[in-house]
């Protein structure tokens, strides 16, 4: 094989995922009514803002080698904790912060907060206590869902702060501020995680723990860091659902973890960790929200959604065994 044949091939294996949302997006134009309009596609780039944030944390532990179930949990306790402050409706209390864009920061910083301390209790319990990942943080997917039950009694809090709700209603050519967010979070992270050594680190962890290790590298500090920025991601990602939504119920985002998992692997990120980019995740997401759309068109039930959902959820773990042989035979 010639070199510029093994570069190509290796360009189309590392951005396969983006090959897959333009056929979708063609095929989809091509033969379901209505579906190519400019409002369409800013429907499926809005629909995945709060999705794509919460992958974003998930994808960051995954390429670490390692797992977090907590995520959807952690985004409903910190969108619950948001929702009963600035609230004025049902549980909520209705603090008041003068001058009032005062709140934006302070709910903000609250969400982050929230988020962050759950996933550096996460993290202390994996890399310090020597515990399972995936036992862990089900544990706290379970635990803290409780929580949010416990704190709210099972009722609402609703008619969040309009300083805050600005952001789920202002748009910026043509797309909201929410899903403007979710595309600087994408940007900030995948520069985070190609130009700086915390980024490479953690490829490298996920490659081999141990010889990173042996390399004189922090494992234990950076995958601490890796499990308190998908904590407080998650906690982002709960203030989006806040502000989305004007509050927050016991139940807000209950199914996210799966879909956010569905994202991550499409996306192309290994669960064996040390392989994956950012911008792959992205497609991933909007390759989702694509479907879902198109399937709202078609008139399809719901439950068709998470068939297809499932179905390529396996494609993707198939079709990256697929891609491992094939770089095992590049090199």
């Amino acid at each position: 094989m010639s070199p510029r044949t093994r570069q190509i091939l290796e360009f189309v294996l590392d951005n396969l995922v983006w090959f897959m949302l333009v056929f979708v997006l063609v095929v989809f134009s091509l033969f379901i009514p209505n579906y190519f309009q400019l409002g369409i596609f800013a429907n499926i780039i809005e629909a995945s803002s709060v999705l794509g944030v919460m992958s974003i944390g998930l994808a960051l532990v995954i390429i670490a080698g390692h797992m977090d179930l907590s995520v959807e949990s952690v985004a409903a306790l910190s969108a619950m904790a948001v929702g009963i402050l600035f609230c004025s409706s049902g549980i909520g209390i209705g603090v008041q912060l003068h001058p009032d864009w005062l709140m934006v920061p302070v709910s903000l910083l609250l969400a982050l907060a929230v988020g962050g301390v759950i996933g550096a209790f996460n993290g202390f319990l994996v890399v310090k206590v020597k515990m399972s990942a995936f036992i862990i943080t089900l544990a706290s997917y379970i635990w803290v869902r409780g929580l949010v039950l416990v704190i709210s009694g099972g009722r609402s809090a609703q008619d969040l702060a309009p300083a805050i709700r600005w952001f789920g209603i202002q748009r910026l050519i043509g797309l909201p501020l929410t899903a403007w967010i979710a595309i600087a979070c994408f940007v900030v992270f995948s520069l985070i995680m190609a130009k700086t050594p915390f980024g490479r680190h953690l490829v490298m962890i996920g490659g081999n723990e141990t010889a990173t290790f042996r390399a004189g590298i922090r494992v234990n500090r950076n995958l601490i860091i890796a499990f308190v920025l998908a904590g407080a991601i998650a906690g982002l990602a709960g203030w989006l659902l806040a502000i989305r939504t004007s509050g927050a119920t016991a139940n807000l985002g209950v199914g996210l973890l799966f879909n956010a998992f569905a994202a991550v692997v499409i996306g192309g990120v290994s669960l064996k960790g040390g392989v994956g980019t950012l911008p792959g995740v992205y497609a991933g997401v909007l390759l989702l929200s694509a479907i879902n759309t198109a399937i709202n068109l078609m008139g399809l039930p719901a439950n068709f959604t998470q068939v297809i959902h499932g179905l390529l959820v396996l494609a993707a773990v198939l079709l990256d065994a697929f891609k491992q042989t094939i770089r095992q035979r590049l090199a």
